[in-house]
């Protein structure tokens, strides 16, 4: 694909993807710590090691990987151009909402780690099946491009 990347399209797309499956463990594991930190006593120790756990993944792979990806992502669109069609505005508002539901994860981090217990480990389980479902939609609408 020859656009302004020129020869560097394909490492640049290589290396999207590959931020993006980091992204997405790490967006699968977050919520799986989350149902397990919501069991433990607020203030105990193994809370504490959960709020330690919970912050490195945030700050070391989600968003490191996130904003990655939307660079290269935004690099990837400004190559093919806009009018590529409609998978392609499909795909960056179902990214859009997969970034607020990062957001969200986020503000849930610190909701436990300041104790505040507002959801409860059940939720946080079904809430590790979001991720998928995303990821599943994306990967369809890039490869098939239905429209």
């Amino acid at each position: 694909m020859e656009g302004y990347l020129g020869s560097a399209y394909l490492w640049v797309k290589a290396f999207h993807i590959i931020f993006v499956i980091f992204w997405m463990a790490g967006m699968f594991m977050l919520p799986r710590y989350f149902a397990y930190h919501a069991e433990c006593e607020v203030g105990s120790a193994e809370d504490q090691l959960w709020i330690e756990r919970e912050k490195r993944l945030m700050n070391i792979i989600i968003n490191p990987a996130m904003i990655i990806t939307w660079v290269l992502g935004i690099c990837l669109v400004l190559n093919i151009g806009f009018g590529a069609g409609g998978w392609l505005h499909a795909k960056l508002l179902l990214v859009f909402i997969l970034s607020g539901f990062h957001g969200m994860m986020s503000r849930w981090r610190k909701d436990l780690a300041a104790g505040v217990r507002k959801k409860n480990s059940a939720f946080f389980r079904k809430m590790n099946e979001v991720p998928a479902i995303f990821i599943i939609l994306i990967v369809i609408l890039v490869i098939v491009r239905p429209f």
